[in-house]
């Protein structure tokens, strides 16, 4: 977990590893830095700590977690603090005080800080104009851009891009790059591996260690880029129609890669253990893979139910060529979006080459999640999210559970995967794997995602 250093005889907060050395007795401490902003400090000028992960603690409770998850999906935009207390089923005042309590801010301080955290951070790396680094950050306004700008930052955004240091700039052909920090260490080897595992055909792609893939923004098509960029960050191209509300699209890929996430207390609550002991030290860093698209993400776990790897990925491309939106002119094997769940459930499954009965609970599968996508929110608890899924016909327990893992339920344990199921017994573990996973609590998401990367050829080495 990064801690934040923040003096009080100069009002600056610091990263770890600043040069700064003032006296311990005019230090104080903070987990988050809206949490320092909120108690009046100022970033460093020196280290700037608008520029790295700052992860919510593990010892959140739940709530606050998937409300925190709400907040970075853009719940707070343009709603309010009362809509999303109704949406996790709580008072605004219980949620104000639930996040005043464990995090030290308010909801919408939160939400404040990341998207004038954002800004900087454009206003620093790219060219884009103070009006478009607003928008794409979130903003409503510019007079609400300039005004959280000074609040945060004590300075204007246009005296903040004459601040830059020209090291800072990067540039990319034909695209926006950004550098999506995080803390050392991360596995992109065997992340980028396990994505490339189950990549879509036609809509993902992994080639030399480089991640891609079609997205689409209100109907249009982009595409994003994601490599490794140094040994604290990872490196986003990103390729839109347009930028506004880009910061999503960068937080949506940050979740993908697990940048905010703090590893530390799983690893050492499961080192010890002789089956995940060494499968960890094997792979320092490697961290719960999540989801672009929920829907995408639990079209494939639909499809893992009835079938091997193999052929889950020659279904996948037949829905995609059968129903997706064809974008030309891409390189890298990227040829389509990935349909929508009202798409899926009117196309023609059977010319997509699925079996009668997988067809039958993909249709329903689709048409339940167009007729109500809170199916799939990520606000859901783990067990209402799984319950609802599991209540559709069709869907098992361990796809629902795989689906909750790729959306961040930290204690979601898929028990009947394949590939999870393959290592345990290469490790000569005959237990089922579900009561073997009881003792892997609360971490059982980052115990399986252990255990389904050693299991694939490419990581086993």
């Amino acid at each position: 977990m990064t801690t934040f250093s923040a003096v009080t005889t100069t009002g600056i907060y610091c990263r770890p590893g600043c040069g700064a050395k003032p006296l311990a007795e005019n230090v104080r401490t903070f987990e988050l830095a809206a949490e320092a902003e909120a108690a009046g400090f100022r970033a460093c000028l020196r280290c700037r700590p608008y520029r790295v992960a700052g992860p919510v603690g593990a010892d959140a409770p739940e709530l606050v977690c998937r409300a925190v998850q709400l907040i970075i999906a853009g719940a707070l935009d343009t709603g309010t603090e009362a809509a999303l207390g109704q949406r996790l089923a709580v008072s605004p005042r219980h949620l104000r005080r639930l996040f005043h309590d464990h995090l030290g801010v308010t909801p919408d301080q939160l939400a404040r800080s990341r998207r004038a955290h954002f800004a900087r951070r454009l206003l620093d790396d790219s060219d884009l104009t103070v009006a478009d680094v607003a928008f794409a950050s979130g903003f409503g306004s510019l007079r609400q851009f300039n005004r959280d700008m000074k609040l945060v930052f004590r300075a204007s955004p246009v005296e903040l891009r004459n601040r830059r240091r020209k090291a800072d700039r990067l540039a990319a052909d034909g695209g926006l790059s950004l550098r999506l920090p995080f803390a050392p260490p991360l596995h992109w080897e065997a992340l980028s591996t396990f994505l490339a595992e189950r990549a879509v055909p036609g809509v993902e792609s992994v080639h030399d260690s480089v991640y891609r893939r079609t997205i689409s923004l209100d109907g249009e098509a982009g595409v994003i880029e994601v490599r490794r960029g140094g040994d604290d960050h990872l490196l986003l191209t990103a390729h839109m129609p347009f930028w506004e509300g880009l910061i999503h699209v960068v937080d949506r890929v940050g979740r993908m890669f697990g940048v905010d996430a703090d590893t530390a207390p799983a690893e050492a609550a499961l080192a010890g253990d002789p089956v995940l002991g060494p499968l960890l030290r094997a792979r320092p860093g490697l961290r719960v893979p999540g989801a672009w698209g929920v829907f995408e993400i639990a079209v494939e776990a639909v499809l893992s139910q009835y079938s091997a790897r193999a052929w889950v990925r020659r279904q996948l491309t037949g829905l995609v060529m059968v129903a997706g939106q064809p974008v030309p002119g891409l390189e890298h094997g990227l040829t389509h979006l990935f349909p929508s769940a009202a798409t899926l459930a009117q196309a023609d499954l059977a010319a997509a080459g699925l079996p009668a009965s997988t067809a039958r609970t993909l249709r329903g599968f689709a048409a339940a999640v167009a007729a109500d996508e809170s199916l799939l929110d990520p606000g859901a608890s783990l067990a209402d999210f799984t319950a609802a899924l599991t209540a559709l016909p069709g869907i098992g327990s361990s796809a629902a559970q795989q689906v909750a893992l790729r959306l961040g339920h930290a204690d979601a344990f898929p028990a009947a995967d394949r590939t999870l199921c393959t290592t345990l017994l290469a490790n000569d573990v005959l237990e089922d794997s579900g009561k073997l996973a009881a003792a892997w609590h609360p971490w059982r998401a980052f115990a399986a995602t252990h255990l389904i990367a050693a299991g694939v050829p490419a990581l086993a080495a």
